[in-house]
């Protein structure tokens, strides 16, 4: 019965098929058209799967982009006998060849145009493409000048179609084909190694000592300008792995019997199968942050706790104790006997211990900011914890006298679970979220155990919603794509000024602290070529502020040759009337290897009268120090760098905060340790203007991040000063 009952079944749906056909195919018009009738083969063809229009539009597209790299190769024949270019060029009109048969293939096996319709002479409006005056400028130049600008348009040709793929990867239904998904990612993969390639070439033409410095450890090339070395401390024991003091990633081994891969390319300038290391970070992390002063005595934060030192003679500083506490970040401020740090790692305990915690959930976690007595600095002692949602990344002094201490807390981190602390919310729609805000904590100095949030002020806020500042994504063709602001990164604080400059994350703002416990947006900034809005550092007389951009999040390799010279940089803005007016940018002018971290960092004011001079830290590359006097053109006076950590791979290391604090430069190298420098009178300062910056007069005699104060001189320094720049 069962079975007499399923053959029914079977007949009976073998005919439905011969039905359907006699029924009509329908394809509606517009709305007010009439629906006409189709036949079925029209209806499979309409609704055939295989190939996207965006698909079309790309392979079109992409034969054009290719073209123009061939029409560059055909250049450099007669125009340089640089044989690393000649290769570049021979492999590239190989490659683009290959790939354009390839697609003109496959787009005439579908009988489809080769060209793309409404193009016209646009084509340089493609991603990447170089303008046709470009074109006509390289096919002017000769020589090294051929070679410099050839480099500097084919790397941002090649980008572009890496975010031609990209693009079409983001629609729904490309690439279904596989053999188009394998050619698209195929491009990808070829792009970017002809890009590493490029690159190196590009970098070895700068004139620059920094641009091709040996790698090492502890004997990496170094190259110094109007600076001198005074000492290169290593980090304290109990700071690092004596088995692994460079945080190395372990190398993977190839396994047993297994043959090197063989590369397709058969001119590859790297014959060698490069070497493979881990991926994932150790629990332990012993890097070194950011630095606070008072007096003679210098804290140098760690991800793995700080370090306490005494400045000695020519600034030198001598180790005074270190104290254990892992939690990461480890941004430290020191007011008075207290001394406050930023905590943000997940693994961080309330009881500094190193075993971390592995709950999701816990009442052992601690995230926000640490309270340190060190009256007795030898011996410091843990005296009051603010616990916030999102950790705390960085903190700033915003005011403090013998009763409290008014701080501005920046978390940048997940926010947590409400069942760990009560009030944590992550909804961006949720108008109790923890996103959007500031903390601002004050802490009884009387009783630190008593600190805690007093409130959350909605800096972001406008036409009534708590998000009202950058929503983030990019700001149009070749634009950055800019991170959301609903947080700060860094918030600088000037109070003498009554003002602060919040760099936070897809805006730069100022706010009016006049009243510490409710700061208020006075006016906000974004920019087409920032990634992610880092940190905010005024000038002497507040009329000015720099904002840097931690393009790439500081571990990755930012300032290659052929990285956009505005992007990871510094913006440089006049306030006026309260409303800030950019002016310039800079960039680290010296091009860094792809084994370098490196991007705009953290710096300050060094105080020379009349002048407004930063130094800065550039992570992997190295030290900067900048006149930005004319905001609209900043220059390099001073540097000082060293290579690469490592050859084979890219270790987050070099330089994380270089300050200006009693004559000298005070800079923490990640994974190295701790060096001081002083400036050497040259052509751009002269010794008046060293000498007045070491007589510089700091309220308090006290240093903080984030927390800037108006610096004066004797007067006899400063006149000085001035009549040396006259040759007087």
């Amino acid at each position: 019965m069962i079975r007499a009952f399923s053959l029914a079944a079977v007949l009976l749906a073998s005919t439905a098929p011969l039905a359907a056909q006699e029924a009509p195919i329908v394809l509606p018009g517009a709305p007010g058209e009439a629906s006409r009738t189709i036949d079925a083969a029209s209806a499979i063809a309409l609704s055939d799967t295989s190939y996207a229009p965006a698909d079309v539009a790309f392979m079109q597209g992409m034969i054009v982009h290719h073209q123009q790299a061939v029409d560059m190769a055909a250049l450099v024949k007669d125009r340089t006998n640089n044989a690393a270019i000649v290769k570049i060029a021979d492999r590239i009109d190989g490659s683009q060849k290959d790939e354009m048969a390839f697609m003109r293939t496959w787009l005439q096996d579908r009988g489809l145009e080769l060209g793309m319709a409404g193009m016209g002479h646009a084509h340089h409006m493609m991603e990447g493409m170089a303008t046709p005056q470009q074109m006509a400028q390289l096919a002017a130049a000769n020589g090294t000048a051929f070679d410099r600008l050839f480099l500097q348009l084919m790397i941002p040709h090649h980008k572009g179609a890496i975010d031609m793929v990209d693009t079409l990867h983001e629609q729904p239904g490309t690439a279904y084909e596989p053999v188009l998904f394998e050619f698209t990612n195929d491009v990808v993969s070829d792009q970017k190694t002809e890009i590493e390639r490029m690159n190196i070439v590009l970098a070895a033409l700068s004139q620059d000592p920094r641009a091709t410095l040996a790698a090492g450890f502890r004997d990496a090339g170094e190259a110094i300008s109007n600076l001198r070395l005074v000492t290169a401390q290593p980090k304290p024991a109990g700071f690092f792995d004596p088995k692994n003091p460079a945080q190395l990633q372990p190398l993977i081994p190839a396994k047993e019997g297994e043959e090197p891969k063989k590369d397709k390319d058969k001119d590859r300038d790297d014959e060698d199968e490069k070497p493979k290391f881990g991926e994932r970070g150790s629990l332990l992390s012993f890097a070194n942050t950011d630095i606070a002063f008072s007096g003679d005595v210098m804290v140098a934060g760690n991800y793995h706790g700080f370090n306490a030192y005494r400045l000695g003679e020519d600034g030198v500083p001598v180790l005074i104790s270190s104290t254990v506490c892992p939690g990461g970040q480890g941004d430290v401020s020191i007011v008075g006997k207290l001394l406050v740090m930023s905590v943000q790692d997940s693994r961080a305990r309330k009881d500094c211990g190193l075993q971390g915690v592995t709950d999701k959930i816990s009442d052992e976690r601690f995230r926000g900011i640490r309270i340190f007595d060190i009256s007795d600095i030898n011996r410091p002692r843990q005296v009051g914890q603010v616990q916030t949602c999102r950790g705390s990344h960085t903190h700033s002094v915003v005011s403090a006298d013998s009763k409290r201490i008014v701080l501005y807390n920046s978390g940048t981190s997940y926010v947590r679970d409400e069942k760990e602390l009560a009030g944590c919310f992550d909804s961006p729609g949720d108008s109790r979220t923890a996103l959007f805000s500031i903390d601002v904590i004050e802490i009884p100095v009387a009783d630190p155990a008593k600190a805690r949030i007093v409130d959350r002020p909605r800096v972001f806020a406008a036409d009534g919603e708590i998000a009202g500042l950058w929503r983030g994504g990019d700001h149009g063709d070749g634009t950055q794509e800019t991170y959301r602001t609903d947080m700060c990164h860094d918030i600088t604080v000037f109070p003498a000024k009554n003002l602060a400059a919040g760099a936070c994350s897809g805006n730069g703002i100022i706010l009016d602290i006049s009243n510490p416990m409710k700061p208020r947006r006075i006016d906000d900034v974004t920019d087409k070529g920032f990634a992610y809005w880092h940190s905010a550092t005024f000038n002497n007389d507040g009329t000015k502020v720099l904002f840097t951009d931690e393009w790439g999040g500081g571990g990755r390799p930012r300032c290659q040759a052929g990285d956009p010279a505005t992007w990871g940089a510094n913006a440089f803005y006049e306030i006026k009337d309260g409303k800030l007016e950019q002016r310039g940018t800079y960039k680290l002018p010296a091009p860094q290897t792809d084994m370098e971290n490196c991007v705009a960092h953290n710096g300050s004011i060094i105080p020379v009268p009349g002048r407004d001079i930063f130094v800065q830290a550039w992570y992997q590359g190295g030290i900067s120090v900048i006149d930005f006097t004319d905001a609209s053109n900043p220059f390099e006076i001073a540097y000082f760098d060293r290579g690469p950590i490592d050859k084979d791979q890219l270790v987050t290391g070099g330089y994380w905060s270089a300050y200006w604090y009693q004559g000298r430069i005070y800079a923490t190298e990640i994974s190295r340790g701790l060096d001081v420098f002083a400036l050497e009178p040259s052509e751009f300062l002269t010794a008046e203007e060293i000498a007045a910056a070491q007589g510089a007069q700091y309220p308090g005699d006290v240093f903080n991040p984030q927390t800037q104060t108006q610096v004066t001189w004797p007067a006899d320094l400063v006149a000085a000063a001035k009549a040396s720049r006259k040759g007087g």
